[in-house]
């Protein structure tokens, strides 16, 4: 076998349909987020980046920096080893115990991502409950799927948010079985948000756990940031919250939240973290002081929420097809993947605006778009600039222009 002729074919078939990936060499400056410099054969330039999931600029917050430099000059660079091996330092234990008491939970467990976090955990849940019925939201994250995928157990697969088909599957199943309903709060493709309430109704129902994944809206939506489950008022009734420590807190890093019995049964038996060195503590230090800041300050979630309406209202006020939606995220359908990479390149190269487009199998085919993630460090200027590029390109491309998108 030519092992290197196929694995050119391979990307050559990715490039042929327009879903080979292309990653944007840029550095952030920090105090000028969302500025970045973009390197090139040309040299540097200066880009506005408008898809960074640093969706509240808390990469840059002083009081996270100081908390990093403060651990880094304290405890050196690295972690020493794994949780079990000399790797659990006073800033990990510091940051479990904050990320329990953000979503009124009794225990929390780190990991090294949420995905690492998703996985370990779902496929773990698995093995420690016999028979166990995974019942997975259609459009649920490629971590969740890999954990129910090694998990090895069965499953069922719901429509996304659709109540009546969760239901009808959880009825069919007999009481007795172990059942985990698990699903997303803020899907972070076209935005559309959980209806937890009633989905925790239908887990008290018929007798299952419930597990959410909240890594879109830590940090951006309750009045601690907590998420979803806590603006809604019902953080109480989910059984395990998974969360990021990236995205809305900035740094790095994913965790579990739930009771102390079953963070205690993860953090026995999920080879996922048994395995893996721990985070570093300058990482667990930054973390834990962008959860405290963002406990109590409401200033970055206001904002932020008021770029992203600043936005969907000015792109459809432009007749430029956005995918509505209730949450922070701004989608604009393209519907096909050439189009949808040659808008994305066009506007870096010519406008210096770096929004990055999303193909299969992100999204379904047909479905391509550009996923705008507007920040409260965005200024009007920002986005009289993003309106009057999109508008252009649109012009130029020929792409259908028209009234919002509702979310499928």
């Amino acid at each position: 076998m030519d092992y290197s002729a196929h694995f050119a074919e391979a990307l050559a078939r990715l490039r042929d349909e327009g879903r080979y990936r292309v990653f944007a060499d840029i550095r952030r400056r920090r105090g000028a987020f969302p500025a970045a410099e973009r390197f090139g054969t040309e040299g540097t330039r200066e880009i506005k980046v408008w898809c960074s999931n640093d969706y509240l600029g808390m990469g840059q917050h002083p009081a996270v920096l100081a908390a990093m430099h403060e651990a880094l000059d304290t405890a050196g660079a690295g972690s020493g080893g794994t949780r079990n091996i000399s790797g659990t330092t006073h800033y990990h234990v510091e940051l479990e115990t904050e990320i329990a008491d953000l979503h009124g939970k009794t225990a929390a467990l780190l990991f090294t991502s949420a995905f690492v976090a998703n996985e370990a955990t779902l496929s773990t849940l698995q093995k420690l409950l016999p028979g166990c019925v995974i019942l997975s939201d259609e459009k649920n994250h490629a971590s969740m799927i890999a954990g129910i995928r090694n998990g090895g157990g069965p499953k069922q697969i719901w429509k996304n948010n659709d109540l009546a088909d969760l239901e009808a599957k959880l009825a069919a199943l007999p009481r007795a079985t172990p059942k985990i309903i698990a699903f997303e709060s803020v899907y972070s493709m076209d935005g559309v948000i959980a209806p937890i309430g009633a989905i925790c109704d239908l887990a008290e129902k018929y007798n299952a756990l419930t597990y959410l994944d909240e890594v879109h809206a830590v940090g951006m939506y309750g009045p601690r940031g907590g998420g979803i489950a806590e603006r809604d008022g019902v953080m109480h009734r989910v059984d395990i919250i998974n969360g990021t420590l990236a995205k809305g807190f900035g740094v790095m890093g994913g965790y579990i939240a739930a009771s102390a019995d079953i963070c205690d049964a993860i953090r026995s038996y999920a080879p996922g973290f048994i395995f893996t060195t721990s985070l570093a503590p300058a990482i667990a230090a930054g973390a834990c002081a962008s959860i405290r800041h963002l406990k109590v300050s409401d200033v970055e979630r206001t904002r932020h929420q008021e770029r992203a309406r600043t936005v969907n209202r000015r792109l459809k006020a432009a007749g430029l097809p956005v995918i509505d939606n209730p949450s922070h995220i701004v989608p604009v359908l393209v519907g096909d993947p050439v189009h949808c990479k040659a808008v994305s390149d066009t506007l870096l190269d010519r406008f210096a605006i770096y929004v990055q487009p999303i193909n299969y199998p992100t999204v379904p085919r047909g479905t391509e778009r550009l996923r705008i993630t507007p920040t409260p460090a965005h200024s009007d200027a920002d986005i009289d600039a993003l309106v009057a590029a999109l508008g252009t390109l649109w012009t130029e491309c020929e792409l259908a222009r028209g009234a919002h998108v509702v979310a499928a």
